[in-house]
Protein backbone atom coordinates (compact mmCIF):
# COMPACT_ATOMS: atom_id res chain seq x y z
CA UNK A 1 0.00 0.00 0.00
CA UNK A 2 1.50 3.17 -0.74
CA UNK A 3 2.27 5.81 1.60
CA UNK A 4 0.35 9.49 2.14
CA UNK A 5 2.10 12.32 1.17
CA UNK A 6 1.93 13.78 4.34
CA UNK A 7 3.81 11.31 6.27
CA UNK A 8 7.31 12.51 6.20
CA UNK A 9 9.87 9.93 4.23
CA UNK A 10 13.76 9.66 5.25
CA UNK A 11 16.45 10.25 2.71
CA UNK A 12 17.31 6.65 2.54
CA UNK A 13 13.80 5.39 2.13
CA UNK A 14 13.28 7.50 -0.99
CA UNK A 15 13.31 5.59 -4.27
CA UNK A 16 15.97 6.10 -6.42
CA UNK A 17 16.22 6.49 -10.19
CA UNK A 18 17.37 3.19 -11.80
CA UNK A 19 19.88 3.27 -14.91
CA UNK A 20 18.16 1.14 -18.10
CA UNK A 21 20.74 -1.49 -19.51
CA UNK A 22 21.74 -0.79 -23.18
CA UNK A 23 19.90 -2.19 -25.71
CA UNK A 24 22.23 -4.36 -27.89
CA UNK A 25 23.19 -3.22 -31.02
CA UNK A 26 23.84 -6.65 -32.72
CA UNK A 27 23.22 -10.31 -31.88
CA UNK A 28 25.88 -12.29 -31.90
CA UNK A 29 26.05 -15.94 -32.30
CA UNK A 30 29.20 -16.87 -30.18
CA UNK A 31 27.86 -19.59 -28.15
CA UNK A 32 28.93 -23.05 -29.84
CA UNK A 33 25.29 -24.56 -29.28
CA UNK A 34 23.94 -21.64 -31.59
CA UNK A 35 23.33 -22.32 -35.53
CA UNK A 36 25.07 -20.16 -37.27
CA UNK A 37 23.07 -20.74 -40.84
CA UNK A 38 19.16 -21.08 -41.36
CA UNK A 39 19.72 -24.88 -42.55
CA UNK A 40 20.29 -27.61 -39.69
CA UNK A 41 22.83 -29.25 -39.80
CA UNK A 42 22.55 -33.54 -40.94
CA UNK A 43 24.50 -36.49 -41.38
CA UNK A 44 26.40 -38.85 -39.11
CA UNK A 45 26.88 -37.92 -35.09
CA UNK A 46 24.70 -34.86 -35.64
CA UNK A 47 21.67 -36.49 -34.26
CA UNK A 48 17.83 -35.37 -34.83
CA UNK A 49 16.14 -32.76 -33.12
CA UNK A 50 12.10 -33.36 -31.76
CA UNK A 51 9.72 -32.29 -29.33
CA UNK A 52 9.99 -34.16 -26.18
CA UNK A 53 12.83 -36.67 -26.90
CA UNK A 54 13.38 -37.27 -23.32
CA UNK A 55 9.90 -39.25 -22.67
CA UNK A 56 11.40 -42.25 -25.01
CA UNK A 57 13.32 -43.12 -22.40
CA UNK A 58 9.65 -43.75 -19.81
CA UNK A 59 8.29 -45.87 -22.91
CA UNK A 60 11.37 -48.00 -22.78
CA UNK A 61 11.53 -48.56 -19.20
CA UNK A 62 7.54 -49.60 -19.54
CA UNK A 63 8.66 -51.41 -22.54
CA UNK A 64 12.15 -53.71 -21.42
CA UNK A 65 10.14 -56.26 -19.45
CA UNK A 66 8.85 -57.21 -22.69
CA UNK A 67 12.45 -57.54 -24.47
CA UNK A 68 13.85 -61.06 -25.63
CA UNK A 69 17.40 -60.79 -24.94
CA UNK A 70 20.42 -63.05 -25.23
CA UNK A 71 22.79 -64.07 -22.72
CA UNK A 72 24.81 -61.00 -22.68
CA UNK A 73 22.79 -58.24 -23.08
CA UNK A 74 22.02 -55.61 -20.85
CA UNK A 75 18.55 -54.77 -20.64
CA UNK A 76 19.36 -50.90 -19.48
CA UNK A 77 21.38 -50.66 -22.42
CA UNK A 78 18.88 -52.37 -24.69
CA UNK A 79 16.06 -50.18 -23.30
CA UNK A 80 17.99 -47.10 -24.28
CA UNK A 81 19.24 -47.92 -27.67
CA UNK A 82 15.42 -48.86 -28.27
CA UNK A 83 14.94 -45.25 -26.80
CA UNK A 84 17.36 -43.48 -28.40
CA UNK A 85 15.92 -45.21 -32.18
CA UNK A 86 12.32 -44.70 -31.26
CA UNK A 87 13.11 -40.55 -30.64
CA UNK A 88 15.36 -40.44 -34.07
CA UNK A 89 12.03 -41.68 -35.94
CA UNK A 90 9.55 -39.83 -33.94
CA UNK A 91 12.17 -37.19 -34.75
CA UNK A 92 11.87 -37.63 -38.80
CA UNK A 93 7.98 -37.69 -38.62
CA UNK A 94 8.62 -33.89 -36.67
CA UNK A 95 6.56 -35.29 -33.45
CA UNK A 96 6.97 -36.52 -30.15
CA UNK A 97 7.83 -40.25 -29.57
CA UNK A 98 5.11 -43.03 -28.36
CA UNK A 99 5.18 -46.51 -27.62
CA UNK A 100 4.99 -47.60 -31.40
CA UNK A 101 7.81 -45.74 -32.45
CA UNK A 102 9.79 -48.03 -29.51
CA UNK A 103 8.25 -51.29 -30.79
CA UNK A 104 8.97 -50.56 -34.18
CA UNK A 105 12.52 -50.03 -33.34
CA UNK A 106 12.69 -53.10 -30.94
CA UNK A 107 11.29 -55.12 -33.81
CA UNK A 108 13.44 -54.20 -36.19
CA UNK A 109 16.33 -55.89 -34.05
CA UNK A 110 14.38 -58.91 -32.96
CA UNK A 111 13.76 -57.58 -29.09
CA UNK A 112 9.92 -58.77 -29.59
CA UNK A 113 10.42 -62.02 -30.57
CA UNK A 114 12.86 -65.00 -31.38
CA UNK A 115 16.07 -63.29 -33.63
CA UNK A 116 18.42 -65.37 -35.32
CA UNK A 117 21.58 -66.31 -33.87
CA UNK A 118 23.37 -63.88 -36.49
CA UNK A 119 20.84 -61.19 -35.73
CA UNK A 120 21.72 -61.49 -32.12
CA UNK A 121 25.37 -61.23 -32.40
CA UNK A 122 25.44 -58.14 -34.48
CA UNK A 123 22.90 -56.66 -32.37
CA UNK A 124 25.16 -57.40 -29.63
CA UNK A 125 28.12 -55.51 -30.34
CA UNK A 126 26.13 -52.28 -31.60
CA UNK A 127 23.96 -51.88 -28.33
CA UNK A 128 26.87 -53.47 -25.37
CA UNK A 129 27.81 -49.91 -23.61
CA UNK A 130 25.12 -47.46 -25.01
CA UNK A 131 24.59 -46.70 -20.93
CA UNK A 132 27.61 -45.81 -20.90
CA UNK A 133 29.30 -44.09 -23.72
CA UNK A 134 27.92 -41.07 -26.36
CA UNK A 135 30.23 -42.04 -28.94
CA UNK A 136 28.16 -46.10 -29.18
CA UNK A 137 25.29 -44.03 -29.10
CA UNK A 138 25.77 -42.12 -32.04
CA UNK A 139 26.81 -45.16 -34.00
CA UNK A 140 23.86 -47.04 -33.09
CA UNK A 141 21.38 -44.39 -33.97
CA UNK A 142 23.55 -43.99 -37.32
CA UNK A 143 23.71 -47.53 -38.07
CA UNK A 144 20.21 -47.88 -39.28
CA UNK A 145 19.14 -45.24 -42.64
CA UNK A 146 16.45 -42.74 -42.24
CA UNK A 147 14.67 -44.96 -44.74
CA UNK A 148 14.62 -48.31 -42.89
CA UNK A 149 13.64 -46.43 -39.70
CA UNK A 150 11.04 -44.31 -41.23
CA UNK A 151 9.30 -47.21 -42.71
CA UNK A 152 5.31 -47.06 -41.02
CA UNK A 153 5.42 -50.93 -39.93
CA UNK A 154 8.65 -52.38 -39.30
CA UNK A 155 7.24 -55.07 -37.66
CA UNK A 156 5.87 -56.45 -41.34
CA UNK A 157 10.00 -57.36 -41.76
CA UNK A 158 10.74 -60.80 -41.84
CA UNK A 159 13.81 -61.09 -39.64
CA UNK A 160 15.92 -63.59 -41.90
CA UNK A 161 16.15 -60.38 -43.99
CA UNK A 162 17.57 -57.98 -41.54
CA UNK A 163 21.07 -58.27 -43.62
CA UNK A 164 19.48 -56.59 -46.17
CA UNK A 165 18.08 -53.52 -44.10
CA UNK A 166 20.65 -53.06 -41.85
CA UNK A 167 23.79 -54.34 -42.45
CA UNK A 168 23.70 -52.33 -46.13
CA UNK A 169 23.17 -49.09 -44.09
CA UNK A 170 27.48 -49.09 -42.95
Amino acid sequence: MAQPTFVPVPDTDRVRPSIPAPIPTKARTNRPGELRSPTVPHGKGVGATGPDQGYALSLANRLAPRLHLADGEDRRDVARGIALLGSRRAALAGRAPCTHDLEAAASLFGYLGDAPEDLVAYRRTLFKGVCHSYESQRALVDSVTEDVLGVAVIATYELASWRERLVAAE
